[in-house]
């Protein structure tokens, strides 16, 4: 607005302040899911004994929402399954199963332990902010045998380079037709929490297949999820 000044006090220095309100999905970006983020079954029940009949009010869930989400500060392991096939990017809808977990292991001389966070890489971030060609790779990501590598070796959370964490369409929906059966494995039955939109390139780049991942998720009572802007140290 012309003539606008920033507001503050009044003072004989002209000090003044200025700030902006902001408004954003928790789900937009790099992020985490709340373990109120998804329902399933006809109680339309989540992790813990959340449900929605019982839990969810007009100003969102009062039970597993982001309030409750924890610090992490924790050992990181990278799993770049693009630089194990050899290409820039998964193709769209490509799947990788536990098989390909393991292999991507062996190959870059890690091994996935209780309490790690483990980061899946499909390319799909480096080809950022071309929209035309994030459209022509959507969806790629771990499939259910996958989803249940990762929950036997007991990690507490998972992410990915991409907005939906888990293949989309789902290979195996089950007997039910679950669209997302990773989700509901590892986020509704099991509170393992999970990580989209995550930029891993840097580390891909520079083979950095092992970290200190650090991640502050922000405390907001009633949200599904968080904005998280997470730190590998290394």
């Amino acid at each position: 607005m012309t003539g606008a000044k920033p507001w503050g006090p009044v003072n004989d220095a002209g000090l003044g302040y200025m700030a902006e309100y902001v408004m954003a999905t928790s789900h937009s970006g790099a992020h985490i899911d709340a373990l109120a983020h998804m329902t399933v079954g006809e109680d339309m029940h989540w992790y813990g004994g959340g449900r929605a009949d019982e839990h969810l009010t007009d100003f969102g869930p009062t039970y597993g929402d982001a309030a409750k989400l924890p610090p992490f500060f924790t050992r990181g392991i990278l799993i770049d399954a693009a630089g194990y096939r050899g290409i820039e990017c998964l193709p769209k809808g490509s799947p990788i199963d536990a098989s390909e977990m393991e292999a991507i292991c062996a190959a870059q001389g890690v091994t996935v332990q209780p309490w790690d966070v483990v980061v899946i890489r499909t390319g799909y971030m480096g080809l950022w902010p071309d929209a035309e060609r994030m459209a022509a790779y959507k969806t790629a990501g771990p499939d259910i045998s996958a989803a249940e590598w990762l929950l036997e070796r007991g990690i507490v959370a998972t992410g990915t380079d991409t907005e939906t964490y888990e293949v989309q369409p789902a290979p195996d929906p089950g007997p039910t037709g679950n669209p997302q059966p990773v989700h509901t494995l590892l986020l509704i039955d099991n509170g393992i929490y999970i990580m989209e939109s995550l930029d891993l390139e840097a580390l891909a780049r520079d083979r950095v297949y092992e970290f200190l991942f650090v991640a502050l998720p922000v405390k907001i009572r009633g949200a599904t999820g968080s904005m998280i802007d997470p730190l590998a140290v290394i």
